[in-house]
């Protein structure tokens, strides 16, 4: 179908709600195969929030024969679909990434999603493709954080509590860091978050769905599994499509087996550095432990102080209403 124009202020749809105790939530699985004993444990943390949670009547399939994949594709689009637009449901969870997401995105309404009320969607990794469309279609943040259905978020009480804040606690002054952050290039910022995942960021590229960055945002990127040759190439071809021209500074994440650190340190440098603008280097977003939920479509200031050795986001504005 085709694609619909970003929202103007006039008409941007209001910003979810944020999460309270006793919200219906719905899990759904818009990409890989989860594992049926980190779905009970993810429903128990969960309950645990006093969110009384629904699972997509899909999200525990597997596809006959592509195994990478949470069952058929249409059925994770009626789930996802489904989630959407119930009336009951507060907030969509992603249960996992891994790979599929881009296949659903032609599958949805996206027409018949933008009519009723947002709600809370989070996930990272390959639902990159997700908050893209939806941050372009509908104009409405998004919450990039731990995926409930992985070791990742079980078993990390950390990244537990960063996504539960985040969810429940989207303030204006929460200031976003983790142990591993330093500044890369000096400077201070202020603009809208964009991005995600490096890879699924230069999957979007030439389609119709997904908006450029707009004037004066803030890029967060990271990946996982990429050799540094690769984080060139995907870097460099965002520069070449002009993705970069609208950005006032970057934050970067995690490059968890990506090679090794300093290699990948030296590739953004040499790909970014002469941007001349304000970079954070491993802010604690991504696939590392403790991983930071970051919101998408929401103003942040960016502090990046060698001086100081600040290295962090702040909220300028509430993530949800």
């Amino acid at each position: 179908m085709p694609a619909s124009a970003p929202p103007t202020p006039h008409d941007a749809p209001k910003r979810p709600r944020r999460l309270r105790a006793g919200d219906q939530v719905a899990v759904v699985a818009p990409a890989g195969p989860i594992p049926a004993d980190l779905l009970e444990k993810a429903v128990a943390i969960l309950s645990a929030w006093g969110l009384e949670v629904r699972l997509g009547p899909h999200v525990g399939d597997r596809h006959p024969t592509l195994d990478y994949l949470a069952g058929a594709d249409a059925d994770r689009a009626r789930d996802f679909t489904d989630a959407w637009l119930d009336p009951d449901v507060a907030a969509v969870f992603c249960a996992r990434g891994g790979y599929g997401s881009l296949r659903l995105i032609d599958l949805i309404d996206w027409d018949a999603l933008a009519a009723v009320p947002p709600k809370v969607f989070t996930g990272s990794s390959d639902i990159t493709a997700l908050h893209q469309v939806i941050g372009t279609r509908f104009g409405i943040p998004t919450v990039f954080g731990a995926m409930v259905v992985t070791s990742s978020f079980v078993d990390d009480p950390v990244a537990q509590e960063h996504l539960r804040r985040m969810l429940f606690e989207p303030t204006p002054g929460l200031v976003l860091s983790g142990p591993r952050a330093e500044p890369l290039r000096a400077g201070l910022a202020r603009g809208t978050t964009v991005g995600g995942n490096l890879s699924l960021v230069v999957s979007a590229r030439g389609v119709p769905d997904v908006a450029s960055p707009p004037p004066g945002s803030i890029a967060l990127l990271e990946d996982v599994g990429e050799q540094p040759y690769r984080i060139d190439h995907f870097v460099t071809h965002l520069r070449r499509t002009g993705w970069f021209a609208g950005v006032a500074g970057i934050a970067l994440g995690s490059w968890v087996d990506c090679g090794d650190p300093d290699v990948v340190r030296s590739v953004l440098t040499d790909r970014l550095g002469d941007l001349g603008i304000p970079i954070i280097w491993e802010l604690g977003f991504g696939h590392c432990e403790g991983q930071l939920a970051v919101p998408l479509g929401t103003t942040v200031e960016l502090v990046s102080d060698p001086h100081s050795g600040t290295a962090s986001l702040t909220l300028v504005e509430p993530v949800l209403g």
